[in-house]
Formats: C-alpha cells, structure tokens, sequence
C-alpha cells in the first residue's frame, strides 16, 4: 500500500522507486501483487504517466487511512512500551536562553535515548506559524496572548513591558512614564515577528504613539549593552530585564495593561514523544509532575 500511494502521488513509477528507496522493478512487482490480490488494475500504464483507474481512485483513501492507522498502531505501542523512536523538532525563540527547557530536553533524552531531538531558533512568529504547519513538534515563543489561535500552550512568564535607560536618563525623573514619554526618545526593541516587539506595537497603536525604533536586536543582552551606552531606551520585559539591574534603572511602562507571554506551544493532536516531552517540560517550567 505505501508502493501503491507511492506511485499515485508521484504519478510515475521511476519518481515512487525514488521515493520509497527500492528499485522501479521492485515497486511495479509489488504494484502487481496487489493488483492480482484485489482482482483489478489500480493504474492506466497505456501512457507514460501512471495514472489511476476508477478502482485506483477508489482504494487511495482507504490505502492512506490503512497506513496513517499502522503509523499509528507503531506509535501507540511505543508509548505503552517507553521505546520511543523517531525526531522531536523543538524550536526556541532567537536571542531568549530558557534554561528550564534545556533541563526538559537533557530529561527527556536520557528517559528516550532513542529519539532525535532537533533544536532550532527563530521569530516567533515563524516558529508559531510552523508548529501550526506540523513541522515543528513544540516550541518556545513570545506571544501577546497566552494561548494562540489553534494551538495548546503552557505558560512559562507573563510580564509587563519596561523601559530600560541608565542612571540619570531624563525618564528617571518622570513618575509613572507611559508610552507617550518614551517616543520621544530613540527606542531598542526586539524585530518584527517577536512576541515582546508585537505587544510593543499593539499598544503604540492603540494609544496612537508613533515610536521612533531606531535600533533593533534579538538578544536582550544587545539591547541592554545599547541602553547602557545611552544610544536608545531599551524597551525589554520585566524578567529579561531583571540581569541587567545592577546598571540599568528599569521604568514599568504604566499604560501598557497587555503583558509580554513567554509560553511553550505545541499542536493539538500531538503524539507520544510530544505527549512524553510536556511530562518533562511542566515538571521543568513549573517544578511540579505533570498529568502524562
């Protein structure tokens, strides 16, 4: 069945041999045995595209569903037995070390030595939109809302934004600051596509404050070390800021009521080593056991 799906979506017998990593004999004799089991030809082979017949059409669907029921079956029984196998994608917001996670994934490894894990950093944005597609297992993200559209989430920070300038900065003598008096001074944030920078911009907007950006990293370091020189007024979450206290006065913007999420995300329908993983990853993030 899998040779068989092969060849419908290739639409050829050469580009299904490729595919599935055996010979083109190979997959046409296999072809042929199923076609002998089931007493009718799945495929018209009087062109040079191999194209379904009536009862090819038919079986397609079912020979899909067959194959996504033994994937299935493999992955049930994997996560009964402990003996996962596979690749786990977990993707991390560019410029953000979250050591809980990396505590998660060293756990995570030694129960399933087994499986691959794959570590990547991007936007938010991006690894949202990537998680959603499927090609991303789980991820951590800045987001403005704790749990976006479609998918699960688990809360790791919820903080309210800060402007972070140094000792005797102008700002420092205004109580409380708000949005309006931090336009009017060069600003560091994080790019487009992060979860702090899109709570920044919401409420610019909102407010119609037109920010003047004029620096923009995705290190939170970078943007402290351009806030101590005084280039620009960092504009940070109250946790990435908390480092940098010992050069840096930190001014909680008090017209931003929206706070910056820090969440880790990960699809609906997930399966065993996504389900195995969260174990880990709430017992990391928040320092109890997690309903498996």
């Amino acid at each position: 069945m899998e040779y068989f799906v092969a060849v419908a979506e290739e639409q050829t017998f050469t580009r299904a041999a490729a595919r599935v990593h055996i010979s083109q004999s190979g997959v046409s004799a296999q072809i042929r045995q199923l076609e002998r089991e089931l007493g009718t030809d799945l495929f018209d082979r009087s062109t040079r595209t191999a194209t379904l017949t009536t009862a090819g059409k038919a079986a397609l669907d079912h020979a899909r569903a067959a194959l996504a029921a033994a994937g299935e079956l493999r992955e049930a029984v994997a996560a009964v037995s402990g003996l996962l196998h596979g690749e786990l994608t977990v993707g991390m917001v560019s410029g953000c070390t979250v050591s809980p996670l990396f505590d998660a994934l060293a756990a995570f490894h030694q129960a399933h030595p087994g499986v691959e894990i794959l570590l990547l950093e991007d936007t938010s944005a991006r690894l949202i939109h990537r998680v959603r597609a499927g090609d991303v297992d789980l991820a951590v993200v800045g987001t403005s809302h704790a749990v976006p559209d479609g998918l699960d989430a688990l809360t790791i920070t919820r903080d309210r934004l800060v402007a972070a300038v140094p000792a005797g900065h102008p700002l420092t003598l205004i109580q409380p600051i708000t949005l309006a008096d931090v336009a009017g001074h060069p600003l560091a944030c994080m790019p487009p596509g992060t979860g702090l920078r899109t709570v920044f911009d919401q409420a610019c907007a909102a407010r119609h404050v037109t920010p003047k950006i004029t620096l923009q990293a995705s290190a939170p370091d970078a943007i402290a070390d351009l806030a101590t020189r005084g280039l620009a007024v960092g504009i940070l979450s109250s946790s990435m800021a908390g480092a940098y206290r010992d050069r840096l006065t930190l001014l909680p913007l008090d017209d931003v009521d929206d706070p910056a999420v820090l969440a880790l995300i990960w699809r609906n329908t997930r399966g065993p080593a996504v389900r195995e993983f969260l174990a880990h990853g709430r017992a990391a993030f928040t320092g109890q056991d997690a309903d498996r």
